[in-house]
């Protein structure tokens, strides 16, 4: 379904009194349910699809406005410099490469972030003691996102 018409449609929903639209084209559904504080959208591929790729269904960000982030602790915060997967451990069941509480020199790694396929090893920009791990193992993480934060 084209992205334009999926605008147009939460447009439509968020304007209107309706709580929920479900549209469906031929083997493509969309699903629009509005809560009391937000619009939601689902989008469901085709069964086909579904069995290739099984993250094909995923929600669909609406126009929504930023929800307010928790304030991040003070320091130096180390930030991705990719988008990717943020991995702790160099492998399942290892340990991590860093701990809260640890202290770290410039160059360390700290974590590691697949991206592409490809392992990139984030390392440690500043001497210092980790103070704070933002993000939780195997979460996807994106550009500039904080990860750490060193005191």
């Amino acid at each position: 379904m084209d992205l334009r018409k999926l605008k147009k449609l939460i447009e439509l929903v968020e304007e209107s009194g309706i709580g929920e639209l479900e549209i469906t084209e031929g083997e493509e559904k969309v699903r629009i349910s509005k809560s009391a504080s937000s619009t939601q959208t689902y989008v469901t591929a085709p069964p086909v699809m579904q069995a290739a790729t099984p993250a094909a269904v995923e929600p669909v960000a609406a126009t929504l406005p930023p929800a307010a982030a928790e304030p991040l602790p003070e320091g130096h915060v180390v930030k991705s410099p990719m988008v990717g997967t943020f991995y702790r451990t160099s492998t399942p069941g290892a340990n991590p490469f860093v701990e809260v509480g640890q202290a770290v020199k410039a160059g360390e790694t700290l974590c590691i972030i697949e991206a592409m396929k490809l392992l990139n090893e984030i390392e440690s920009d500043k001497d210092g003691v980790i103070k704070a791990v933002l993000v939780e193992n195997g979460q996807p993480v994106e550009y500039g996102e904080p990860l750490f934060v060193i005191e």
